[in-house]
């Protein structure tokens, strides 16, 4: 028996037990994967750790009511227990009149397009393998330039999964997935004897589309070697440009207030947005579940409907937000095929939630900003969604004459996110879709740079 048959068969038994103990609606999602990750410092091992897992969500609704529950115990009496426990929690459940499933006429059907998500090539990848490509990537490292002198090591993961969804309603979806990436972190001594870290990655879902790990080592070590010598600035308003890292951080806090459970609890400062500016006239958004080896692709959703691209903002206005059934039902809309199901619980979520590219490349942006601070890296995570006041860390560069002149570190920069977003006055070509919440790299007009 294959593992998405044996997967199929496991998520139909718990929809039929809980159907037959009274559940009006059961939908179980059985999953398994297998993760490898290992990691090496200083040319030696350090780690090395290889798990796979199955495990198995149970969602069941009656009467307004629902409940769910989780097992990794698939054995017949970890099973029984799984329903029996959901089923009794339905009747502590309080009604809502909200809950219940997604409307059968909108569920998806096969066929469904290829969209390149798994690559047998990542499973095959066995730990000696792994362990050798990290040891090139932090070898290429410190063969950059001899200032790299320390290493918080390289690592290499992969990890490949499976999932089946069987509804009640007579839907079943099976998805398949793969992932691999490489990371290196060289260490350089700076005045002071302090310590300066690096760090470049690169991950995608084929183990073709990385990176080589002497690009990868040999980029990590130049993003170490600019932080040393690093200044203070007074405090000051200047415009601000976000490298493409930093901008997709921008972006994903962004994401984190237009999913529709922020928008019916009212806690999000795009209540009542829709078809109003919330960025500049340059940004457009799509939320695109439809993009091949995106590293948020689907199918369909957690609910089981057809996936579909969301024009989120355009030039600057924001359209719609992402919602999945029920967050539709509170604000008497139809879902926008957002729902994810992490585990038994559904709610909506962003898939690959991507910025428009711009049409100058990230020197000219540059090059074009005669003064200015350009963040490579954000520190904690101070934002009021309800009001869209933001407030981090940043270290960076200071830009002046239009080159990076010198490296800065402990600022803080400040301002409102819809005002940010409405100050975008320019938007490189360099968006790179290895992270599921991505943008190019971005200039905001004005902003608070607290230092001196």
């Amino acid at each position: 028996m294959s593992e998405d048959t044996d997967l199929e068969a496991l998520a139909g038994s718990l929809v039929e037990r809980a159907r037959k103990l009274g559940a009006e609606v059961a939908e179980a999602r059985a999953r398994s994967g297998w993760d490898l990750t290992v990691k090496v410092r200083l040319g030696e091992p350090e780690l090395v750790k290889e798990a796979g897992y199955k495990s198995a969500y149970l969602r069941v609704m009656k009467g307004g009511r629902v409940a769910v529950t989780s097992t990794s115990d698939l054995t017949e009496a970890g099973l029984r227990r799984t329903v029996n426990d959901a089923i009794e929690l339905l009747e502590l459940s309080e009604v809502d009149p909200f809950a219940g499933p997604a409307p059968e006429h909108l569920l998806s059907r096969p066929p469904y397009p290829d969209l390149e998500l798994s690559d047998p090539t990542v499973e095959n990848i066995d730990a000696g393998q792994a362990l050798e490509l990290a040891k090139r990537g932090e070898k290429a490292a410190f063969a950059h330039d001899p200032r790299i002198t320390l290493s918080e090591g390289a690592s290499f993961s992969r990890s490949t999964a499976q999932s089946v969804l069987v509804l009640s309603s007579g839907f079943t979806g099976i998805a398949r997935g793969s992932n691999a990436s490489l990371a290196v972190q060289p260490v350089a001594i700076d005045e002071g004897d302090k310590r300066r870290r690096g760090y470049y990655w690169t991950s995608y879902r084929h183990f073709a589309d990385l990176e080589s790990p002497e690009d990868v080592g040999a980029e990590a070590a130049r993003r170490t070697l600019r932080q040393l010598g690093p200044r203070k600035v007074p405090t000051c308003e200047a415009p601000v440009v976000f490298s493409k890292e930093a901008a997709s951080s921008i972006i994903a806090t962004f994401a984190g207030c237009i999913l529709g459970g922020d928008i019916w609890r009212k806690t999000s400062y795009l209540v009542d947005r829709e078809g109003t500016s919330v960025g500049s006239p340059l940004l457009e958004i799509t939320d695109d579940p439809l993009i091949k080896r995106g590293p948020s692709s689907r199918v369909f959703d957690g609910e089981g409907l057809a996936s579909r691209r969301n024009l989120v903002v355009e030039g600057g206005v924001l359209r719609t937000y992402l919602l999945d059934s029920y967050s539709a039902r509170k604000l008497g809309r139809e879902s926008t095929a957002s729902a994810s199901r992490p585990g038994a619980s559904v709610g909506p979520s962003t898939t690959n939630f991507v910025v428009k590219n711009g049409a100058t490349s990230h020197d000219d942006l540059v090059a074009s900003t005669p003064r200015g601070l350009y963040v490579t890296d954000m520190m904690g995570f101070g934002f009021n969604a309800v009001t869209g006041d933001f407030s981090r860390g940043a270290s960076g560069f200071w830009i002046e004459d239009g080159k990076l002149s010198f490296p800065v570190s402990e600022i803080t920069i400040s301002g409102n996110l819809d005002t940010m977003l409405k100050g975008i006055d320019a938007l490189a070509d360099d968006l790179d879709l290895k992270t599921s919440i991505a943008s190019p790299t971005f200039r905001v007009d004005r902003m608070t740079i607290s230092g001196t």
